[in-house]
């Protein structure tokens, strides 16, 4: 199907912001709104968000990518993904806007801007968001890293032909490695502190928002990603996560070889093509 992209300019706080939508001639009247991670802007690593957009306008599908406030083209002041819910609701207002017909949209995230949709939709509750698609979603402690690292890095450095090369060859600090080892064993057993009543951190939101949500889910991890690993392996042990992504509405899949921003071109047709049939 043919489509065009349009640059649109809209504001937030009194910032001025830039996304690209992609806007197919037959438009569906749901579309999906591309939330960047940062440090990022709307075209994405490897140009993942804005070949994405056009895939999915291709197949009938209108797609907004944007820039939030203190990234790439938009103005004000650089903040966190903690911070941009602001940001997301302007995205909608705007994309809806350009397109009447638009009913409901789709809020897609990779990493951080994962969890930011996530964040979004529990400080608002947006009944125009009718799905998410979650693609390895952070949810980055030092106790969780330390257990990934332990769990997974370092078993497979021991199978690995490389480091045992390495070791022979007298390359590698074997003092440093066994320091940092015993650095996340410790971590890994001091485990997540207790949150403080009305805790607000986003490890504490995230899974507050999935259980609440009831639209549907995409859920894409990565199977060569450190992120993807740290997630699942919070959301089988946390019990704030507790059965969470066995809910009837998040579909969840795995692309096997993936690294964290699906680099080969590959890898981001898998994640185009299981977004479109989700």
């Amino acid at each position: 199907m043919n489509y065009v992209e349009r640059a649109v300019h809209f504001s937030c706080a009194g910032d001025a912001l830039l996304g690209i939508c992609a806007l197919p001639e037959q438009a569906r009247d749901i579309g999906v709104i591309v939330v960047v991670g940062g440090p990022q802007y709307r075209i994405g690593s490897h140009r993942q968000f804005t070949l994405l957009s056009r895939a999915l306008a291709a197949s009938g599908y209108p797609c907004l990518r944007f820039d939030y406030r203190g990234m790439g083209d938009s103005t004000g002041d650089q903040r966190s993904f903690e911070e941009i819910d602001e940001d997301i609701a302007a995205a909608i207002d705007t994309f809806m806007a350009q397109l009447p017909a638009l009913k409901q949209v789709v809020l897609w995230g990779l990493c951080d801007a994962a969890s930011a949709i996530l964040m979004y939709c529990h400080a608002t509750q947006d009944q125009r968001v009718a799905g998410l698609v979650l693609l390895n979603p952070w949810v980055r402690s030092e106790n969780t890293l330390a257990r990934t690292q332990i769990k997974h890095y370092y078993g497979e450095r021991l199978i690995s032909a490389d480091f045992w090369l390495k070791l022979f060859k007298g390359q590698l600090e074997v003092g440093k490695a066994l320091r940092g080892l015993q650095n996340n064993v410790q971590l890994a057993k001091s485990g997540e502190e207790v949150p403080p009543q009305g805790d607000s951190s986003f490890r504490q939101i995230m899974p507050q928002a999935l259980r609440k949500f009831n639209g549907k889910v995409l859920l894409i991890l990565s199977g060569r990603d450190y992120t993807a690993k740290e997630f699942l392996d919070c959301a089988t042990t946390d019990p704030n996560w507790s059965g969470i992504t066995e809910k009837s509405t998040i579909q969840r899949c795995e692309i096997a070889l993936a690294d964290h921003t699906f680099s080969s071109a590959l890898w981001r047709q898998q994640v185009e093509q299981k977004m479109l049939t989700w």
